[in-house]
């Protein structure tokens, strides 16, 4: 009788998962934009220099990411994501302790060595280990965690801050993160269904329904002839530059005279967006990936001008910043949908970690560069250039589409 109909060890690993991108990533990165200000404020220099730290992450994760990959199917993800949460809630605990710049940028580099780990490799690598069917929806799932994790936890971060101080905040989340998350992480997680007796989640389903159909598509070497390739090369670097903007809204908000808890309302609003935004955006795309980009980025293009017309009242920015969440679900949905659109399955794995590594060059240029350039001009100016870049995201991605032929 197949162990899938009982209840699967696999939902056991969503669930370390979600904790991982719901607290881990939740409060690393979903939250960051509520630090900006104090932070900033405190060691008195601009908002755009204390922010080049998360691209210190993203640089930090583009180096780690090639050999994290070989860590990770070599050796126990079990404990190197144990490991990984430890380390981020260390970092985050000694940040609370930092009184120059440059002790951000290198706590920057040792975020971004635990999150090549935490937000690239470990739900994608677990759910396909653990599951043969079902596995848009839990990656979907799991990766909604992390827009979850921004709802609850940027109001709870602002009062915090407001109560407390930032300082005192950062040691809250990286105790949070050491001895909640890594605990959990070595007690319940496991590398594959084989270490608890069991097969993975729908195997059957998968030798049954297999077909040449699945295994159709372009391989690599022609992949990388294809000018639809580059297309999306630049369209993954661009929609992760564009969906850091989401770090400044908050800083946006303070600079039209909302309060910090309005801007961190704001910063929620994003999170909601988020997660209904993968959620919807998936079911759209299993349809017509067609009609997921142009979800995506009117949604951002709605959104973005909605925040340059924020004094109309706060109805204006939480809209804006709900909308705006839609291009930033993008990243880790409209993306990959396009891929596989494109090329197909045969050599997908291959095609689409070239394009990850756009994403993360997108992050590494993009989350200091917009601060250096409203430092340079104003917030009002890097929301526009954000319009321009929707733009350009959706004449890329309908160039992709047209070239797949």
């Amino acid at each position: 009788m197949s162990k899938t109909t009982h209840f699967h060890y696999g939902y056991v690993i969503v669930a370390c998962c979600c904790l991982i991108m719901g607290v881990c990533i939740g409060l690393v990165l979903s939250c960051a934009g509520i630090f900006y200000q104090p932070v900033s404020s405190e060691l008195g220099i601009p908002v755009g220099r204390f922010g080049l730290y998360m691209s210190f992450n993203y640089v930090a994760s583009t180096l780690m990411l090639p050999f994290a990959g070989k860590l990770i199917q070599r050796h126990s993800a079990r404990w190197l994501l144990t490991a990984s949460a430890a380390l981020l809630g260390l970092t985050v605990v000694a940040m609370s302790m930092f009184n120059a710049v440059w002790q951000f940028y290198l706590a920057g580099a040792l975020i971004g060595i635990s999150m090549a780990f935490l937000l690239y490799l470990s739900f994608p690598t677990l759910i396909n280990r653990w599951f043969k069917t079902k596995m848009g929806l839990f990656i979907g799932i799991c990766s909604a965690a992390s827009g979850i994790g921004g709802v609850l936890f940027n109001p709870i971060g602002a009062t915090l801050i407001e109560n407390y101080g930032w300082r005192t905040t950062y040691m809250i989340f990286g105790l949070a993160m050491l001895f909640v998350v890594a605990p959990v992480l070595a007690l319940l997680l496991r590398d594959y269904p084989s270490d608890k007796g069991l097969q993975p989640y729908g195997e059957k389903e998968t030798v049954i329904n297999n077909t040449p159909k699945d295994v159709s598509g372009i391989a690599y070497p022609d992949a990388l002839r294809m000018p639809a390739f580059y297309a999306l090369l630049v369209f993954a670097f661009l929609i992760m530059a564009v969906s850091t903007l989401n770090l400044f809204i908050p800083k946006y908000a303070l600079g039209i005279d909302y309060t910090l808890q309005q801007a961190a309302l704001a910063a929620s609003a994003v999170m909601v967006g988020v997660t209904v935004g993968k959620i919807v955006l998936g079911y759209v795309n299993d349809h017509s990936p067609l009609a997921g980009l142009l979800i995506t980025t009117l949604c951002g293009t709605a959104g973005l001008l909605l925040l340059l017309f924020g004094q109309m009242g706060l109805w204006a920015i939480l809209l804006g910043a709900f909308l705006f969440g839609w291009e930033y679900a993008g990243v880790t949905v409209q993306t990959p949908m396009l891929v596989r659109k494109v090329f197909g399955s045969r050599d997908y794995a291959e095609i689409y970690a070239n394009i990850s590594i756009a994403i993360a060059v997108g992050g590494a240029v993009s989350s200091g560069g917009w601060g250096l350039l409203a430092d340079a001009t104003s917030y009002t100016t890097i929301l526009i250039v954000g319009v321009g870049g929707m733009v350009a995201l959706a004449l890329l991605g309908l160039f992709a589409l047209g070239g797949k032929r």
